[in-house]
């Protein structure tokens, strides 16, 4: 059984067809117990940050995920699901589930010059964008280098640690895209929108020893 964490956010059903079109049984849930006894986790969805992460400490899954983690059961963040493994999001001023040290930024903020880079640019980002490959992993088997990807996002997160990141994309500038840590992975892309790409993505998430 593969556990979608249901926070009270959407998209989560294109998700669950998604595994359903694969073959995989899922189950959308805010059980504690349903999720720890589950295969793999996966944490999707589209919402804001403060609101998220409310949602998961009110209904204790937060702990959940955490003993997820702690435990090296494996799981997949999609959009939302990537910038919350961070410490901080300047959505709303957040505090994150601080699994990886770093941080998610927005979009066209300004830099430690003072500067706002490409002031003009659209936020949210929206629609189909390259991910380049930046290290081999298993997630990737099978998926061109570059290869496009579907993305709905205002901000994006900025690991501390470079070894951490799996793809880069650019939209203004270059962003993390993709990171794997540990039994950790994520990515700010919409896989379930992705289409076949996104399909193989998540099959070989699906199929990772």
């Amino acid at each position: 059984m593969i556990a979608i964490i249901d926070y009270e956010a959407g998209n989560l059903t294109s998700v669950a067809r998604a595994l359903t079109h694969l073959g995989y049984e899922n189950e959308i849930t805010y059980s504690a117990e349903a999720i720890l006894a589950a295969e793999r986790v996966i944490f999707p969805g589209v919402g804001a940050a403060k609101a998220t992460m409310a949602t998961l400490k009110k209904r204790g899954l937060d702990e959940v995920l955490a003993s997820c983690y702690d435990t090296g059961k494996p799981m997949l963040g999609i959009c939302i699901g990537i910038q919350i493994l961070f410490a901080h999001s300047a959505e709303e001023d957040s505090e994150c589930l601080g699994f990886l040290p770093g941080y998610v930024k927005k979009f066209g903020t300004t830099d430690a010059g003072g500067k706002t880079p490409h002031p003009t640019l659209k936020v949210p980002q929206i629609g189909w964008n390259e991910v380049y490959q930046t290290q081999a992993h298993p997630i990737f088997e099978g998926i061109p280098n570059p290869a496009y990807f579907y993305f709905v996002n205002s901000y994006y997160p900025v690991p501390e640690t470079e070894a951490v990141v799996l793809g880069q994309t650019t939209y203004g500038l270059e962003f993390c895209s993709a990171i794997a840590h540990k039994n950790l992975i994520a990515t700010q892309f919409h896989l379930e929108k992705s289409g076949h790409v996104g399909l193989k993505m998540l099959h070989n998430f699906l199929t990772l020893r």
